[in-house]
């Protein structure tokens, strides 16, 4: 298990951008693969971005791939998303998440992005 604190959300207007960290407790942050999720109001958590421990991505959907990137420092043990462009349908809980074993091991707490029109 690895501690994960998430920090940048905040309220922003439409089209502007905000940057998220996700700070690891443990030196070994480099074993995991990291992602966001998000929870929109009534919705369900969803994806939203990987990467690998490496530094390969995956996004959840075009429109997201086009406006948000997700990166990582395995020496400051820290995963970003950079979000561009936002919609009021970006707003949600976005979560950073670890996955080692094949499975989303650990999560933080959460952060609130909203987006007003």
């Amino acid at each position: 298990q690895v501690q994960l604190v998430e920090s940048g959300g905040g309220l922003v207007q439409a089209g502007g951008s905000l940057r998220l960290s996700c700070l690891a407790s443990e030196p070994t942050f480099g074993d995991y693969i990291m992602g966001w999720f998000r929870q929109p109001p009534g919705k369900e958590r969803e994806l939203v971005a990987s990467i690998s421990k490496t530094g390969a991505t995956r996004y959840s959907a075009d429109s997201v791939k086009g406006r948000f990137t997700i990166s990582r420092d395995n020496v400051r043990n820290t995963v970003w998303l950079q979000m561009n462009s936002l919609k009021p349908e970006d707003t949600a809980i976005y979560y950073c998440a670890a996955q080692w074993g094949g499975n989303w091991d650990s999560w933080g707490q959460g952060t609130q992005v909203t987006v007003s029109s």
